[in-house]
C-alpha cells in the first residue's frame, strides 16, 4: 500500500503544535529528527538538550483531499500560534516496499573474532563448523552490526570461557550472553528491564538450542547476589556509571569486566568511576568513535 508523506521543517519549541494537528487529522505516524543530523546520544545530567531545527514527517494512509486537509491545519495553526507563521509542509506518494524484507537483506552473516559468526536466523551459516550465533533481534537491541556490541562480541572471542559464569546486564537481544555460551561459557544470566528484551533473548536462546538451565533471565530487581567470572555491560555512559557498585559487586575475584555503549569523550568518566571500585583497568579499545572499557577485578 502506498503511503502519503508530509515534511515540515520547524523550530523544536514548535514541534509538538504542529504534531497534534496532524494527528487530528489522521496522520498514521509522526516522527522528528534533527535537520542537521547532529544527534545527541546521551544529554548531560540536568540539560534538555534541542536541535536548533527539526524536521516533522507524517505518514498517511488516505491518499485523498490532501490540499483541504492542509487548508484545515494552517487554519488551527492560526487560531493556536497567533503571529508565529505555519512552517511550509510539503507531501510526497511513497511507493509500496517491503521494509522488513529490505531490513533482512541488509543483515548478513557478520564475523567477530576468531571464532564466532553471528548469523541471521534466516541465513546459512558461511562457516558450519564454526561457532555459530543464530540470531533475530526482534524489538531488542543488538544484532551485531553496532560498533559497541561487536567490541564486546570480540572481547568475548578472545577469552577462555570455560567453565565461566557470565553475567550480561542490559542484554537486548541476548546476544551476549549466548554467544558466551557457545564460546564455552557455563552458564549465562541476561538482565534487562525491557520486557521485550528478556522475550527475545529467549527466543534467540531457542535457536541456538540453549536451554534454561544454562541460560537465567530476569529483571534487574530481581537478580540474585552471586559473582561471576565474567560480567559485561554494553548500555550507555550515565547507567554504568551509575551501576559501578553493582556491576563490581558481581564480579568474582580477578573476575573480567566488559564496558560499552560509551562515546568516546566519556571514556574517562567510566574509568574514574570503576577505578574507585579497585577495577585494573586495560587501554580503552575504540571503533567508530564508541569505546569497550574492559579490566580485571582485585583478588
Amino acid at each position: 500500500m502506498p503511503w502519503l508523506q508530509l515534511k515540515a521543517h520547524i523550530a523544536p519549541q514548535h514541534a509538538e503544535t504542529l504534531e497534534e494537528l496532524l494527528l487530528a487529522e489522521g496522520a498514521q505516524a509522526i516522527t522528528l529528527q534533527d535537520a542537521y543530523d547532529d544527534p545527541v546520544f546521551e544529554p548531560e545530567s540536568g540539560t534538555t538538550p534541542l536541535w536548533d531545527e527539526t524536521v516533522l514527517t507524517g505518514l498517511y494512509d488516505d491518499l485523498e483531499d490532501i490540499e483541504p486537509m492542509l487548508d484545515r491545519v494552517r487554519q488551527q495553526w492560526a487560531a493556536e500560534m497567533a503571529d508565529e507563521p505555519c512552517p511550509e509542509i510539503d507531501y510526497e506518494l511513497l511507493a509500496d516496499r517491503d521494509w522488513e524484507r529490505e531490513w533482512m537483506d541488509d543483515f548478513t552473516p557478520l564475523k567477530m573474532g576468531e571464532r564466532l559468526w553471528v548469523v541471521p536466523s534466516w541465513h546459512a551459516a558461511p562457516e558450519p563448523d564454526a561457532v555459530n550465533l543464530l540470531l533475530d533481534p526482534g524489538l531488542a537491541f543488538g544484532t551485531g552490526t553496532h560498533p559497541t556490541t561487536a567490541l564486546c562480541l570480540g572481547w568475548l572471542d578472545g577469552l577462555d570461557l570455560d567453565a565461566s559464569k557470565v553475567l550480561d546486564f542490559g542484554c537486548g537481544s541476548g546476544i551476549l550472553a549466548i554467544a558466551a555460551l557457545k564460546l564455552g561459557a557455563e552458564h549465562a544470566t541476561g538482565t534487562d528491564i525491557d520486557p521485550q528484551a528478556l522475550q527475545a533473548s529467549r527466543e534467540n536462546a531457542q535457536r541456538n538450542a540453549i536451554t534454561d538451565e544454562q541460560l537465567s533471565l530476569c529483571y534487574p530487581e530481581r537478580l540474585a547476589a552471586q559473582r561471576y567470572e565474567v560480567v559485561v555491560a554494553n548500555i550507555l555512559a550515565g547507567p554504568l556509571v551509575e551501576l559501578a557498585p553493582t556491576l563490581c559487586a558481581h564480579l568474582a575475584p580477578r573476575g573480567r569486566l566488559a564496558l560499552s555503549g560509551i562515546l568516546a569523550g566519556q571514556a574517562e568518566e567510566v574509568m574514574d568511576a570503576y577505578r574507585a571500585q579497585g577495577i585494573d583497568l586495560d587501554t580503552p579499545c575504540e571503533r567508530e568513535g564508541w569505546v569497550r572499557i574492559t579490566g580485571v577485578a582485585a583478588s
